[in-house]
């Protein structure tokens, strides 16, 4: 039986941060100059708990991977509003995180200091952090465990302890949830909700649109453009779900090039509704 969760490390060792505000301005992103997301425009506020949702392929991973810096983009660019990289936090899938490579727990755990403390600094005035820090999710005496011991919620859990070390103004997780029990799930939405309690940016890759519906206020419906974007129970209408599967259905990679018309309106603001079909592939 574990310890109820807590988004916050005890005895002040991690310290709330405000938001950060994200500005997408005719972002496009991609792999070998074919675009997964394209022509995107919009705010994500400080301090907002936002859902990315849509079809499988319709860029969503690309987008948190564009917004971290991982990706460079194609055309556009992601406004941080003096956000630096220790800024942001990001927690991968778990099918990019390679569970046969040697590591234990806490090490795992302590690449949240990484930024912090740099490479070639001991851990060892950090390790009550660490220690703290599994705590917080339920992994206390599993610091020498290796990593490829662990269920799936088990390494959520050491993944959402290091996103809790980074202390980052910006979340962004890339399917929290996926593969794991309901207990861990709900557990796991605890410390979310403790975030943007502490006015943090949390921006979430999710499936489940029941579970959208029920945590996130603001949602993205992305289909390799944005479909909707702003309220949840604006965004989740059958229609624009519909829209959403026919984008994503009709993609075709040799179609000629996209490019977003020079004219075109940017919109700074945390609702969208961009009501514009590209039924073909798009290179920028």
């Amino acid at each position: 039986m574990t310890a109820p969760l807590k988004h916050s490390l005890p005895g002040g060792t991690l310290h709330p941060a405000p938001g950060g505000t994200l500005v997408l301005r005719g972002l496009t992103l991609g792999y070998a100059r074919h675009p997964a997301v394209h022509h995107l425009d919009g705010t994500i506020l400080a301090g907002s708990l936002t859902a990315v949702v849509g079809p499988n392929g319709a860029g969503k991973s690309t987008l948190l991977k564009g917004i971290m810096g991982e990706i460079a983009p194609l055309e556009g660019e992601v406004g941080r509003s003096g956000l630096a990289r220790q800024d942001i936090a990001y927690l991968p899938q778990a099918a990019e995180i390679d569970r046969a490579f040697p590591v234990g727990v806490f090490d795992l755990v302590a690449m949240g200091l990484w930024r912090r403390v740099g490479p070639w600094r001991s851990l060892k005035a950090y390790r009550a952090a660490v220690e703290a820090a599994l705590a917080a999710v339920g992994l206390t005496g599993f610091e020498r465990r290796p990593i490829g011991t662990l269920s799936g919620g088990q390494l959520r859990r050491a993944l959402f302890a290091r996103v809790l070390l980074q202390d980052a103004r910006v979340i962004l997780l890339d399917e929290p949830f996926a593969a794991i029990d309901a207990r861990t799930t709900d557990e796991l939405l605890g410390l979310v909700h403790g975030w943007h309690a502490e006015g943090r940016t949390v921006v979430a890759v999710l499936h489940d649109l029941d579970q959208v519906a029920r945590h996130f206020p603001s949602t993205l419906l992305l289909a390799r453009e944005a479909v909707a974007w702003g309220a949840t129970q604006e965004v989740l209408t059958a229609d624009n779900l519909r829209r959403a599967r026919r984008l994503c259905e009709a993609w075709d990679e040799d179609a000629p090039v996209c490019r977003a018309p020079a004219a075109a309106a940017r919109h700074d603001h945390p609702s969208h509704d961009q009501d514009h079909d590209h039924s073909h592939g798009h290179a920028a």
